[in-house]
């Protein structure tokens, strides 16, 4: 960046006194203007590049809006109950993270999945972030949403998730495992022809389910291995309600 300038500058001098000799031909003296030019360009480049450095220096951490948006896209996970802490600081011009946050997964050896999992999406949605880790921690809400494929509000279990007509979203007190409030979602893309299990299991994702009811001996499709993938509990019922 320094040298950068540094070209910059030869050039607007350069620039500078080419208007000046011109300006002399025609009569006018701009010597003294177009010193004050340079030096002002000099002065204030030099600014810059002292005040990045010393930022550097100080590990001084990234803009607050950045750290929103990082903090939103973490929080988006079905398995991440929040964001406890991000740590960061620049390193030649771009930013390391540290992320601490409470998920809720049933074993160790998903949390690191899922993380190993965030930190790679993290660096490719944010360019300026040249590395991130997450720190996971074991946690949990007071409710659990819990995601049912059924034929209709009688709540019988479908046979396949993707030809769900319906899908039965159910929030439940962990603690008494009452159902607190339950809404029946009509499943949009039942009719689709290609990549059926993807865009269901992408659907149900954003409702950031903590348990998926399917059929016992049902074959697994891309919907259920995408949910399981993000840590959502798979639970095999036999057939009627999900109850």
């Amino acid at each position: 960046m320094a040298d950068a300038k540094d070209y910059l500058a030869d050039s607007l001098s350069t620039a500078i006194v080419f208007v000046g000799l011109l300006a002399g031909k025609l009569g006018f003296s701009l010597d003294r203007w177009a010193a004050a030019v340079v030096s002002l360009f000099v002065f204030r480049a030099g600014g810059i590049l002292l005040s990045n450095s010393v930022k550097e220096l100080l590990d001084a951490a990234m803009d607050r809006e950045t750290e929103r948006r990082i903090i939103e896209f973490v929080e988006g996970y079905p398995t991440v109950v929040r964001v406890e802490r991000v740590l960061s600081r620049i390193a030649g011009g771009r930013f390391i993270v540290d992320v601490d946050v409470i998920m809720k997964t049933p074993s160790h050896e998903l949390a690191d999945k899922i993380a190993d999992r965030i930190e790679e999406e993290i660096i490719e949605r944010f360019p300026q972030v040249v590395m991130a880790r997450i720190r996971p921690h074991f946690g949990r809400s007071s409710h659990m949403i819990r995601i049912t494929p059924v034929q209709g509000p009688d709540g019988t279990v479908s046979e396949h998730i993707g030809q769900a007509r319906f899908f039965m979203v159910e929030k439940i007190n962990r603690e008494s495992g009452e159902v607190e409030s339950k809404e029946l979602v009509e499943n949009p893309y039942r009719g689709v022809e290609r990549q059926k299990g993807l865009l269901v299991g992408k659907m149900l994702l954003k409702f950031e389910p903590d348990q998926l009811v399917i059929k016992k001996g049902q074959k697994k499709g891309t919907a259920v291995y995408l949910l399981e993938e993000a840590g959502v509990e798979v639970v095999e019922k036999e057939t009627g309600s999900p109850e």
